[in-house]
């Protein structure tokens, strides 16, 4: 695959070779003359348009750029963490209820009897500690947990599933503005050329070797490759908006990718059988089903009778009398045991089995969709290695071609139409090629994501690997505490 900063292109039968070296903030154009001297101008745009730094940029550090700073991966790591809170807060059914109470008031009475009239005046006040402790609830508190543990799994895998969507985006868009830059240099190197046809066939004019008609035909060839090359310009300029949304900032002196070959599977069923026992968006389902049904437990738990304990010790001064005291202490147990609640509890039950159902009927389809996206990025991994090959030879078969006619239209043997023609052949041959091979390594990434292995890990990205696990270990025993684990 050749550099796309060394490219070989005709001109009038003649050889010229384009270099480019970075300047500051742009690209600059570095014209090699061929051997014979030829004085040839020629303008490459497109490149410019992309800031480059003396660093190069892969697509791996593009995808640990997305992997650190894209809000939506960022975004489903805080929904990951919340997720995770609801462990404690199903463990709290567990744990004493201890509640603190005090009171402080004023009282006056005036009592009259038998025209005698006395006045007391009391400050009543108290406090006292209450504690509940729950012994069996029906099993509920323990189909929570659960519940919420199967619940953490799933997010853990949906959060899977985000990264992988978010690195095939990076990878995809890095891939974009590669093509597009290519795309765009091929149209700048073509107007170029068309400019000196144009200059050539007014020469010819002005001499009797060629027509007006000639002229006239270069000149419309010029006029097409301008608006051709403005649409290219948009192009990459929405690419480039595509990445820097996706990376997080534009792209720098990118590299040419290769295939990642190696991590993919070889035949499609190992393909389906890996993503069938691997990808995320499975596994959470398979997660999601088991909430589900630990909350159909949880709701059949209020049908069954609960029994608590409970405590209370309080103090009180100038209840009565002025200067009285009374302590006292207290010691219940409470045995609940539901009867009739208006249908809410059945109505629950039934709700969440068809939540189950449904569940189960998601499980199936998230394997069909897997399946049908594992086929058809190995079909088209397939498919864009049989366009590259070929495109190879079309482009080789296309120089070889307008080199010839070049040479036969020098000698009269062919018209100025004929090579017009001919550069087009070449122009879109290389512009095929371009996307080919820009297909053939999105089908690469697409089917790693479609198996379930695009992730930073595998990837070897020089990035610190978020861990979720981490953050639910840190909270799922805490009793008390409002700071979350990285103190906010």
């Amino acid at each position: 695959m050749p550099r796309k900063h060394s490219h070989h292109y005709l001109f009038n039968n003649q050889s010229a070779v384009w270099g480019y070296a970075n300047c500051g903030t742009k690209i600059c154009k570095k014209y090699l003359k061929p051997k014979s001297g030829l004085s040839i101008i020629a303008i490459i745009i497109g490149c410019s348009l992309i800031s480059s730094t003396s660093r190069a940029e892969t697509i791996r550090s593009a995808m640990a750029s997305a992997y650190i700073g894209n809000p939506t991966l960022n975004a489903q790591r805080a929904a990951t963490r919340v997720t995770d809170e609801g462990v404690p807060l199903a463990r709290s059914g567990y744990l004493p209820k201890i509640s603190g109470n005090a009171d402080y008031g004023l009282s006056r009475a005036v009592y009259k009897y038998s025209g005698t009239r006395s006045t007391t005046e009391l400050k009543p006040r108290g406090f006292g500690v209450t504690i509940s402790q729950t012994l069996f609830d029906g099993l509920t508190t323990v189909n929570n947990v659960r519940s919420a543990k199967a619940a953490v799994k799933a997010a853990q895998q949906n959060l899977r599933n985000s990264e992988q969507n978010v690195l095939f985006d990076a990878a995809s868009s890095y891939m974009n503005v590669l093509r597009d830059t290519s795309v765009t240099s091929y149209r700048g190197q073509n107007l170029a050329f068309l400019n000196e046809e144009v200059r050539a066939a007014k020469e010819r004019f002005n001499v009797g070797e060629s027509t007006r008609t000639d002229v006239a035909q270069a000149q419309a060839s010029r006029a097409s490759a301008v608006a051709a090359l403005a649409s290219a310009r948009a192009q990459l300029k929405g690419s480039i908006a595509v990445y820097r949304q996706i990376v997080g900032h534009d792209p720098k002196n990118q590299q040419t990718a290769h295939n990642i070959d190696n991590l993919l599977p070889r035949e499609i069923n190992a393909a389906l059988a890996i993503a069938r026992r691997e990808h995320p968006a499975i596994l959470a389902t398979h997660h999601l089903v088991d909430q589900a049904s630990f909350n159909v437990k949880s709701a059949e738990g209020g049908l069954l009778p609960s029994l608590s304990v409970s405590g209370s010790a309080s103090k009180r001064v100038d209840v009565s009398l002025a200067g009285d005291r009374n302590v006292s202490n207290s010691v219940y147990a409470t045995l609940a045991v539901p009867i009739y609640q208006g249908g809410a509890v059945s109505a629950k039950i039934r709700q969440n089995k068809e939540l189950l159902g449904q569940r189960r009927i998601e499980v199936d389809s998230i394997v069909d969709q897997v399946r049908a996206a594992v086929i058809f990025a190995f079909s088209q991994l397939e498919s864009a290695r049989h366009s590259v090959t070929s495109g190879v030879a079309q482009l080789r078969a296309s120089r070889l071609a307008l080199e010839g006619i070049v040479e036969e239209r020098n000698v009269g043997q062919r018209t100025t139409l004929d090579v017009l023609t001919t550069q087009q052949s070449v122009l879109s041959a290389q512009i095929t090629l371009a996307g080919a091979r820009r297909d053939s390594i999105v089908a690469g990434y697409s089917l790693l994501s479609a198996i379930g292995r695009l992730d930073a890990r595998r990837m070897k990205l020089k990035v610190a690997i978020y861990e979720p696990e981490e953050h639910y270990q840190a909270v799922k025993d805490k009793w008390f505490g409002l700071r979350t684990p990285d103190n906010r």
